[in-house]
């Protein structure tokens, strides 16, 4: 048998990085919605385990779910009377972000393995125009950190304006599953339910032809850890001196990123596909030392 070159030893890192990828997406996946079993009766686990937050975007009313949603948390504390704030929530949501930043989007969060998913159903795929991705962060400010707080009823309690008004991971992992097992709820479907149903069958049509589509333009979540990817531990270091521009880094990232000009970029969700795809091995991730 002839010695491999370059070129298949390359193509065999990039299939070995991809397969431990999605190994470690489905475990963290089947971990987090471990009571299938409750789409049949659309009955929700309300255990002891939905105290705790999950790292990535997975919706409380998922029957399968066992953690609750992080953005749903964050904006049912910060509307409660008083507008008490829950140290646990924000604490784990950054200290998270600090340890791995964008990471979690590329190897734990459920819905980025759905997205992956739709992403590889054929058809014309398309990049997204770079000012789409500050969408997050407005998202973020408005609907996950001030109207909870700002818009309340009469006893001074906030909605969860996102998960109310835009989320499609929650239309989708909760709301149509519920509506499919409970007929009195189909009974009361107005006009907001249509409207987040528009909005996720757009997303979904996105998430076809533009990869991650909910993650570059929707997610407050990978927001967040955007922010933090430039000061988290687990990081990526470029030897520049050593690369020679030959832009195959640029070319696999499923998020748009120049890994070598902007390697702490908020996009980068760490997958690892630039850095066995560099032939000078200039890219890699790690944690800091310091």
């Amino acid at each position: 048998m002839s010695a491999w070159n370059a070129s298949d030893w390359g193509k065999h890192m990039r299939i070995s990085q991809e397969v431990k990828r999605k190994i470690i997406q489905i475990a963290a996946f089947g971990y987090s919605n471990t009571y299938l079993r409750n789409f049949a009766g659309g009955q929700l686990y309300k255990g002891r385990w939905k105290q705790f937050c999950n790292p990535g975007m997975n919706c409380y009313s998922c029957p399968a779910a066992r953690l609750s949603c992080p953005i749903g948390a964050m904006q049912a504390v910060g509307g409660a009377m008083n507008f008490n704030i829950s140290f646990y929530v924000t604490g784990f949501v950054l200290a998270v972000g600090v340890v791995f930043g964008r990471a979690v989007c590329g190897y734990i969060c459920p819905f980025g393995l759905i997205q992956e998913l739709l992403y590889k159903i054929p058809s014309p795929k398309r990049k997204l125009w770079k000012g789409f991705t500050y969408v997050k962060y407005v998202l973020l400010v408005f609907f996950v950190l001030l109207f909870p707080v700002l818009i309340t009823n009469e006893l001074g309690m906030g909605a969860p304006a996102y998960c109310e008004y835009i989320c499609p991971v929650g239309t989708l992992e909760g709301g149509l599953p519920l509506l499919a097992t409970h007929p009195e709820l189909r009974k009361v479907i107005g006009t907001l339910f249509s409207v987040k149903a528009v909005i996720l069958v757009l997303t979904l049509i996105g998430c076809v032809v533009i990869c991650r589509f909910f993650c570059k333009v929707m997610c407050p979540l990978g927001a967040i850890y955007g922010i933090l990817n430039k000061i988290s531990i687990y990081h990526m270091e470029v030897d520049k001196e050593r690369c020679i521009s030959c832009g195959k880094c640029r070319g696999v990232c499923p998020m748009d990123v120049d890994p070598v000009n902007t390697p702490d970029s908020a996009e980068c969700i760490r997958c690892g596909k630039c850095t066995v795809s560099c032939p000078e091995n200039v890219l890699s991730l790690r944690f800091r030392a310091e």
